[in-house]
């Protein structure tokens, strides 16, 4: 990621309809313009009906696959009707402003991971406890997921739509031009456990590598899906900022400024018509891949990667990714909008969602489920991705998020190890730029 973007649904759920048969058959991909629509033709709810909104950005798939009409023929007394925004650059803002105000609010609101810190350190008191709905259990979620939203005071104010756990996408074809193993079992053995084996690697494909590829996409990349895999990254339990002192991210920068300094990138920037050209043109044998980034890699690398891609288990479980359902305490229908969060967010409405959509579930208790645990993926030479993606979320740590992650994320990112990517900067000088531009942001 170029980390801004990596929090974007937009820019991949675009692709998404192009994930492969057992995961994402006949799933739409609209997505609704700032005025929204209402779910189906429930005009203002007719008499006797409660009508719900819900306000998401981007094409947040929950329309798409099917849930609203599910649920308002569950309940006929309910019509559900939901607003986007196109960007969570421009919805996030929003959402603050109003939450502020107290009006302007829909009875459901979607949060992006990056922003759900800040919203349960800052607005929490100004959001239902979806921790005590009825139905709603805390064992059925991933116990990292259900941290991120729960504040000191133990309110869990939202629920998990879905998280991104993290495989590595490769290419079997370059793999086996460079004398590696192409079995995703074998692959995985490459570098399990240590990321550290990943860059050995990469120094083994490079020694035998076809002309004009890379081991990976990019340096950035690597550095995200490092510090992704730790439970300790950019703030300590206390709410301080550590990123400059914390031994886990130096080791993540100083890993990825060697895959650039070995010259194992392609040196391309993510989610950039460059960084798409190089899927087309099998231009790098690598990427960390979250589980929705099956259908980009799909629809970029067209039909001639069919096959030649596969997911391998990453070196260790990392995430990159996920959204969370609140509800505001100014909403006109706080029970009714909670029990509709809780149904969405249960096991069964989760693997739907990932059946047509390709968002990987948060409930832990859903991975049993045939939808998920029989999963796999045609283009990627029939990859079990239930199993291997199933696996990785289970394993991904309690991770403390701040509320500036973003900030710090994107500035080491794209301000950075850029620079050491591409401009051949010194890591010293790279990790020093990014410092004073993570310092200049956090100060205003």
């Amino acid at each position: 990621m170029r980390t801004r973007t990596r929090s974007s649904r937009v820019v991949v759920l675009a692709a998404v309809a192009a994930l492969g048969a057992g995961v994402l058959a006949g799933c739409a991909q609209d997505s609704e313009g700032p005025s929204g629509s209402a779910a189906s033709g429930g005009g203002d709810g007719g008499k006797g009906k409660t009508t719900l909104t819900v306000g998401v950005f981007g094409a947040f798939g929950l329309k798409e696959a099917g849930l609203y009409d599910q649920y308002m023929k569950l309940h006929p007394d309910i019509v559900i009707k939901q607003t986007s925004i196109e960007r969570n650059e421009n919805y996030y803002p929003q959402l603050l402003t109003h939450l502020g105000s107290g009006s302007g609010l829909a009875d459901i609101q979607a949060v992006e991971v990056n922003n759900i810190a800040e919203v349960t350190a800052t607005q929490a008191d100004k959001l239902v406890d979806l921790g005590k709905t009825d139905g709603v259990r805390k064992d059925s979620f991933l116990p990292w997921k259900w941290s991120q939203a729960t504040n000191q005071a133990g309110r869990t104010i939202g629920l998990g739509t879905d998280i991104g756990p993290e495989g590595i996408c490769y290419r079997k074809d370059l793999f086996a031009a460079a004398g590696l193993p192409t079995d995703r079992a074998s692959v995985g053995a490459l570098w399990a456990g240590d990321w550290r084996k990943y860059l050995d690697a990469g120094k083994k494909f490079k020694a035998k590598a076809p002309k004009g590829t890379a081991f990976v996409d990019s340096a950035s990349g690597v550095m995200a899906a490092i510090t992704g895999s730790e439970a300790n990254r950019f703030y300590d339990k206390d709410g301080k900022v550590i990123y400059k002192t914390n031994p886990a991210v130096r080791n993540a920068w100083d890993i990825a400024a060697e895959f650039a300094g070995a010259g194992l990138t392609a040196k391309l920037q993510q989610f950039t018509p460059a960084w798409d050209q190089g899927y087309a043109n099998a231009g790098f044998a690598t990427v960390s891949c979250p589980a929705w980034m099956l259908g980009y890699i799909q629809d970029k690398s067209g039909a001639a990667g069919k096959g030649k891609w596969d997911v391998a288990a990453a070196p260790k479980p990392s995430n990159w990714g996920g959204s969370f359902l609140v509800v505001p305490e100014a909403g006109k229908h706080k029970k009714e909008a909670a029990e509709l969060v809780a149904w969405l967010t249960a096991p069964e409405q989760q693997a739907t969602f990932f059946a047509k959509r390709g968002s990987f579930p948060s409930s832990q208790a859903a991975y049993a489920l045939p939808a998920v645990s029989g999963a796999t993926h045609e283009y990627f030479d029939n990859a079990p991705i239930g199993e291997i993606f199933s696996a990785a979320a289970q394993g991904v740590p309690v991770q403390i998020v701040g509320p500036k992650d973003l900030i710090i994320a994107q500035n080491l990112a794209d301000v950075g190890m850029l620079q050491v990517d591409q401009k051949g900067t010194s890591s010293k000088d790279g990790w020093n730029a990014a410092v004073r531009a993570i310092d200049n942001a956090l100060d205003q």
